[in-house]
């Protein structure tokens, strides 16, 4: 039986949402639907108008026997501000602030909301990038890493400082943990990224970015390339070690009374949308 144009509209939304970044043939929505291509196309292009009158995403349309569709995510501007203005108030709260200038960010780590516009956000950036891994550190950066990985619809791996038997051979790297100078040790199983692929490394928070810095080297033993690093949050540090990455917010712990805690927007806006989407 032919699908309505309602419902098949109702049902190619909710397909290409759970699919993002994967090309979709025609064919394979014209059996679906048991529809003529040409109102498949049809809806397509509806669809495409309102993703991007919604800001939604990307529809990217792609002609020939080949061709077919394939949808893109990404936030616009003014919601991103709107989004990193709400986690500007959320932070700035002194009880959060721990003992060596750290910050508790693990509640709204750990809420799905957020995630899921934290993982919007950050795959903006790489709207036209080819990437095949994102990688992080246990334990905290786990739930970004996998927010990530979601919208850009790959495979997400973990970094560890001690090695499972579970996880057969390893490759490990030793890195410098930033301020503190003292030497650390961080493995990956060699069956969790195939040689040569490109990474996106993130975590949850960065201070002198030692962790990002291992993670970056440890990308190179496995003779991949790193496309970029994100965070969700950075610290004020006197010394980086990671020159080139993307914060969501900064936060101040050293006020001039040493104690309260002073958070503003990241780096985002100028990384990210330094062209028009």
């Amino acid at each position: 039986m032919k699908t309505r144009r309602a419902d098949r509209l109702v049902d190619m939304t909710d397909y290409l949402l759970n699919r993002p970044r994967k090309l979709v043939s025609l064919t394979h929505f014209a059996e679906r639907y048991d529809s003529a291509k040409s109102s498949i196309s049809e809806d397509l292009a509806i669809l495409k108008r309102a993703f991007h009158e919604r800001g939604i995403g990307l529809l990217e349309t792609l002609p020939g026997a080949a061709g077919g569709a394939r949808f893109v995510p990404y936030m616009l501007q003014a919601e991103a501000d709107e989004f990193i203005n709400e986690l500007v108030t959320e932070v700035s709260d002194e009880t959060r602030v721990l003992p060596g200038g750290y910050v508790f960010l693990s509640d709204l780590l750990g809420r799905p909301d957020i995630l899921r516009r934290v993982g919007r956000l950050i795959a903006t950036q790489y709207i036209n990038t080819e990437i095949d891994a994102v990688m992080t550190a246990a334990t905290k950066g786990v739930p970004m890493a996998q927010a990530v990985a979601t919208e850009l619809n790959v495979p997400f791996v973990i970094v560890r400082n001690d090695s499972k038997i579970t996880e057969g051979p390893t490759m490990s790297v030793n890195y410098l943990t930033g301020s503190s100078k003292r030497v650390e040790k961080m493995e990956l199983s060699r069956r969790s990224l195939p040689t040569g692929s490109r990474v996106l490394v993130v975590d949850d928070f960065m201070k002198a970015g030692g962790t990002i810095k291992g993670m970056m080297s440890l990308v190179g033993e496995f003779e991949g390339t790193v496309v970029g690093a994100a965070v969700f949050a950075e610290g004020r540090v006197s010394e980086r070690v990671v020159d080139k990455y993307t914060s969501l917010i900064h936060v101040d712990t050293l006020t001039s009374d040493g104690n309260g805690i002073t958070v503003a927007p990241g780096n985002y806006q100028s990384e990210i949308y330094t062209t028009e989407l």
